[in-house]
């Protein structure tokens, strides 16, 4: 079997009453694992918070926008390097080319067509049907092409060179959001992303209950003769223990990535930059779902990461039976005492000779993750080695 190259990465968090995720009720998400209810925080809302991280962290032209208002993100561009195109014109070109780059029908909305018609207002400006995700260098790259033909670009598409042009640029030179989270292209599946990242949904490690929380707000201006709230309210919460999950397949990413994208770069080095940048910003962000109102600012208190030649392995079967808080009443303890003892017998049953593990964890309750892997003191120290051994690992397969 071909080696691969994949990265682990889980996380223990406590979580103070907050409500990061919530369903269509305005209660915190939950499911039924191992017979008892736990709370939840989806896949989508860490992979969002992860994704907002980065924008700390990378430059903007290694990231990608995904939205539907696209025409005018490119008319923008196409302004910038043609000062007179401008406005509607360049809206129009801008939807023209994403056309045929995408296969996406770009027009304006009937609904606000139709609202611009009744108010009088100028004409709404072209949209997807749906979120389209593109990279910074792509949208710069479909830029320049619609410059190129903005005299008659319709005449100009109709060449065959052309438009495979416009969807080459549009399928290389990917960022590294849409490397690792994927893309999905309804009308041109062939550039299709396929994601490089998965992230299971968080789970707390023991039985979770959802309280209520009674509010009330007085209007400043009431006086004595107006006794009472202005305004009375109740918002859900619950607090837990969460065992969080993330896996990617390194050699995926450096597919999507494309190697050297800089010809001053090492092949390795955009790929273990993506990885550096995932691991940080994985590690670090939060869903801030109610954060206003619960101030729920907390980081994991136990880090593990593993470099493993095989496929991705969670480890949240050490959960399955729900943990009870101990006799000074927490469940971080005992969670990293059940994870100590299960990581080992997993990576014994199924690991590999090759796998690295690295450990970062915080305070006496971590003490027992230990002897999981080789500690390390920081997340930035952290961050350093994995990204480092990743691209060993790339440069040795050559």
């Amino acid at each position: 079997m071909t080696s691969r190259i994949i990265l682990d990465v889980h996380a223990l968090q406590n979580v103070p009453p907050s409500n990061l995720n919530r369903d269509d009720t305005g209660a915190p998400k939950t499911s039924v694992y191992g017979g008892a209810t736990r709370a939840r925080v989806s896949s989508q809302s860490w992979k969002r918070a992860t994704r907002r991280y980065f924008e700390g962290i990378l430059d903007p032209g290694e990231l990608g926008v995904r939205t539907k208002r696209v025409a005018e993100l490119l008319g923008e561009r196409i302004t910038v390097l043609a000062p007179a195109v401008d406005g509607s014109a360049a809206l129009a070109l801008a939807a023209e080319v994403l056309h045929a780059a995408t296969g996406s029908k770009i027009e304006p909305p009937k609904r606000k067509v139709d609202a611009a018609k009744k108010n009088g207002d100028p004409d709404p400006a072209p949209e997807s049907s749906y979120l389209l995700f593109l990279s910074s260098r792509q949208l710069d790259g479909l830029a320049e092409l619609a410059v190129e033909g903005a005299a008659d670009i319709k005449a100009h598409l109709k060449d065959k060179d052309v438009k495979a042009r416009a969807k080459r640029i549009a399928d290389s030179r990917h960022s590294v959001d849409i490397a690792l989270f994927g893309r999905m292209v309804a009308d041109s599946t062939d550039i299709n992303v396929d994601a490089a990242a998965q992230v299971a949904h968080a789970i707390s490690v023991h039985r979770a209950e959802t309280e209520s929380d009674y509010f009330t707000a007085v209007d400043d201006r009431s006086g004595d003769a107006e006794p009472g709230a202005g305004m009375i309210g109740t918002v859900d919460f619950n607090s837990a223990t969460l065992y969080r999950y993330a896996a990617v397949d390194v050699d995926l990413l450096e597919r999507n990535l494309g190697k050297g994208l800089d010809s001053q770069e090492a092949p390795a080095t955009p790929v273990r930059r993506a990885v550096e940048a995932f691991l940080d910003a994985f590690v670090s962000s939060l869903p801030t779902g109610k954060i206003n109102t619960f101030g729920n600012h907390t980081l994991p208190d136990a880090v593990i990461v593993t470099l493993r030649t095989t496929r991705p392995v969670s480890f949240v079967s050490a959960f399955e039976k729900p943990v009870t808080a101990d006799g000074a009443g927490g469940h971080l303890e005992p969670a990293c005492a059940r994870l100590a003892d299960y990581a080992p017998e997993i990576e014994r049953a199924y690991g590999d000779d090759t796998a690295q593990t690295w450990v970062l964890r915080v305070g006496q309750a971590t003490a027992k993750l230990s002897s999981v892997g080789d500690e390390v003191p920081s997340l930035a120290r952290l961050v350093t080695t994995v990204g480092a051994a990743v691209a060993e690992r790339l440069e040795q397969r050559g």
